[in-house]
């Protein structure tokens, strides 16, 4: 599966994604938020690899993000499923409860309004060829970046999450879609 915007490709993540991902990650800035932790090369196969495995077994994940002007790897845009006690869907199979559009780019790549134009593709396709009728994102409270991307990209705030796989609270931006 494949999703194009005016200025970018997202394609699911290839083994030959994780040098352009080990760079990526291995900014503090671009971790912070996240796991906190950077990344080395092998660390980023072995995400390329479960990204890949979210994949094969819910049909959806995280996309790696080109540019299409010259194919450079901005990071990674797409879905992550959540069961309904947090936990995620790239290192087991779980009974998905919660749809994730998440984003993370080279810090090179912000404010540039990528996160958002390739949320805003992510979102489309959830809410129209995926059938879905809710999406959320789950951020830090101090991001106010990706705060804003998720309400850019129509969701609001709903609640805090506590538990589960966050070494901290998070809060949970939500879109509800139409009914179907």
């Amino acid at each position: 599966m494949i999703l194009e915007t005016e200025r970018l490709l997202l394609r699911p993540p290839a083994a030959e994604d994780a040098p352009d991902y080990a760079e990526i990650w291995s900014d503090p800035e671009v971790v912070r938020f996240l796991s906190g932790r950077t990344w080395s090369l092998a660390d980023a196969e072995a995400a390329i690899g479960r990204m890949q495995r979210h994949w094969d077994w819910f049909g959806m994940g995280a996309f790696t993000v080109l540019r299409k002007a010259d194919d450079r790897i901005l990071g990674r845009i797409g879905f992550l499923l959540w069961d309904d006690r947090w936990r995620h869907g790239d290192t087991e199979r779980i009974v998905p409860h919660e749809t994730e559009i998440g984003w993370a780019l080279g810090r090179e790549f912000w404010n540039h309004g990528y996160a958002t134009e390739g949320a805003l593709a992510c979102r489309d396709h959830a809410l129209g060829q995926l059938g879905l009728t809710r999406v959320i994102s789950l951020i830090a409270s101090e991001n106010a970046a990706s705060i804003r991307v998720a309400e850019k990209i129509g969701e609001t705030f709903e609640r805090e999450v506590r538990g589960g796989f966050f070494r901290y609270p998070v809060d949970l931006y939500a879109l509800n879609g139409p009914a179907r």
